[in-house]
C-alpha cells in the first residue's frame, strides 16, 4: 500500500513538472524564440502558450522595448593630435527577434563596440575645438554607421548621445585661458561700442542744442530789427507831421511874428548859456545886434512864403512809408 502511494505521488509530481515545462506565459512587449529538436520552430508573442514537453524548448527571450546601453569611455585622438576621453549612450531596439537570435551572438556588445570604433573615427576627423561644437553631427554619424552594420542583426539604432568629452588637464588650462581672453575681448568691444554710442548721442544732442540756440538768436535779432524799424518809421512820421503843422501855422495870419518871436527867444536862450563852463558855440561878430539877427532870419521865412504863394496850392505828397496827417498809424506786423 505504501509502495503504491509512493508510485502515484511520484507520477503526479512528474506530470506537474511536465505541464509546467509545457505551459508558457509571455509578457507584453516580449517574444520567445522556440526551437523544436534544436531547430527554430516559432516565435511566441505575448500571451499563454503550450509547448510539447521534451521536444520544444524556449531558446531565446527578447524584449521589444527600446534599450539603453552605455558606451564605455575610450581615448580618442583629434585631428590636431590631442587625446580626449569620450563616452556615450546608445539606444537600440529589437526589430526582428529571429535575426537578433541567430544573426549575432550578442548584439548589445557588438553594437557598443561598433559605436566605440565609429566614435574614434569621427573624432579623428575634426579639431579639438570643434568636438564641443559638433556633437550633434558626431552623434548622427555614429547612428548612421552602427544602424547600417546592425541591419542583419535585426536591431534598430534609434539614437546616440555623447555624455562627456574630457581633454587632458594641460589642455583644460589652455582652454580656460583662451575662454577668459575671449570674454575680456568681448567686454572691451562692448565697452567701446557703448562709449562710441554715448559720444554719438552727446554730439547729436549738442548739435540739436546749437541749432535751437541759433534759431532763437535769429528770431531775437529779427524781432529787434523789426522793433527798431518800427521806431524809426514812427519817429519819421511824427517829424513829418510836425513839419506840416509848422508850415501850416506859418502861412496863417500872425505866423511870421510868432516865428520871429520864437527865433528871438531861442537866440537869447542859447546866448545865455555862454556863462556855463565847457560850452563851445559859434557866435556872430556883432553879439548885440539881436534885432538884425531876427530880421535876417525873418527875410528867409518871407522869401520862402512868397515862393510858396506863387506855386499853385496842392496837397502835400506823403513821404514814402508815412501816412497823411490825421490818420492813425497801423500796428506793425512782426513775424511770429
Amino acid at each position: 500500500m505504501d509502495i503504491m502511494t509512493l508510485i502515484l505521488a511520484t507520477g503526479a509530481i512528474f506530470v506537474i513538472m511536465v505541464l509546467a515545462n509545457a505551459a508558457r506565459v509571455v509578457p507584453h512587449r516580449t517574444v520567445y524564440i522556440v526551437e523544436r529538436l534544436g531547430k527554430y520552430h516559432s516565435t511566441l508573442e505575448a500571451g499563454f502558450h503550450l509547448l510539447i514537453p521534451f521536444i520544444d524548448k524556449v531558446a531565446y527571450r527578447h524584449t521589444l522595448k527600446e534599450q539603453v546601453m552605455d558606451v564605455p569611455p575610450q581615448v580618442c585622438i583629434t585631428k590636431d593630435n590631442i587625446s580626449v576621453e569620450v563616452d556615450g549612450i546608445l539606444y537600440v531596439q529589437v526589430i526582428d527577434p529571429v535575426k537578433a537570435s541567430y544573426g549575432i551572438t550578442n548584439y548589445q556588445f557588438a553594437s557598443s563596440q561598433l559605436a566605440q570604433t565609429t566614435m574614434r573615427s569621427e573624432i579623428g576627423k575634426i579639431d579639438l575645438d570643434r568636438t564641443f561644437e559638433e556633437r550633434e553631427k558626431i552623434n548622427m554619424e555614429i547612428v548612421a554607421a552602427v544602424d547600417k552594420a546592425a541591419e542583419p542583426w535585426g536591431i534598430k539604432i534609434t539614437r546616440h548621445e555623447i555624455k562627456n568629452i574630457t581633454p587632458p588637464e594641460s589642455i583644460k588650462g589652455a582652454m580656460e585661458k583662451q575662454m577668459r581672453a575671449e570674454r575680456e575681448k568681448r567686454a572691451l568691444i562692448a565697452e567701446s561700442e557703448g562709449e562710441k554710442q554715448a559720444k554719438i548721442n552727446r554730439a547729436e544732442g549738442e548739435k540739436q542744442q546749437n541749432i535751437a540756440l541759433s534759431e532763437g538768436e535769429k528770431q531775437k535779432r529779427l524781432n529787434e530789427a523789426d522793433g527798431r524799424a518800427g521806431e524809426i518809421e514812427r519817429v519819421a512820421f511824427a517829424t513829418a507831421k510836425g513839419l506840416r503843422e509848422i508850415a501850416a501855422a506859418i502861412n496863417e495870419k500872425g505866423g511870421s511874428d510868432a516865428v520871429n518871436l520864437r527865433i528871438a527867444e531861442t537866440y537869447l536862450g542859447e546866448f545865455g548859456k555862454l556863462a556855463k563852463t565847457n560850452n563851445t558855440l559859434i557866435i556872430p561878430a556883432d553879439l548885440g545886434d539881436t534885432a538884425g539877427m531876427v530880421a535876417a532870419v525873418s527875410k528867409v521865412f518871407t522869401a520862402a512864403r512868397q515862393r510858396t504863394a506863387e506855386i499853385p496850392a496842392a496837397a502835400p505828397a506823403p513821404l514814402p512809408g508815412i501816412k497823411p496827417a490825421g490818420q492813425q498809424y497801423p500796428p506793425l506786423n512782426r513775424p511770429q
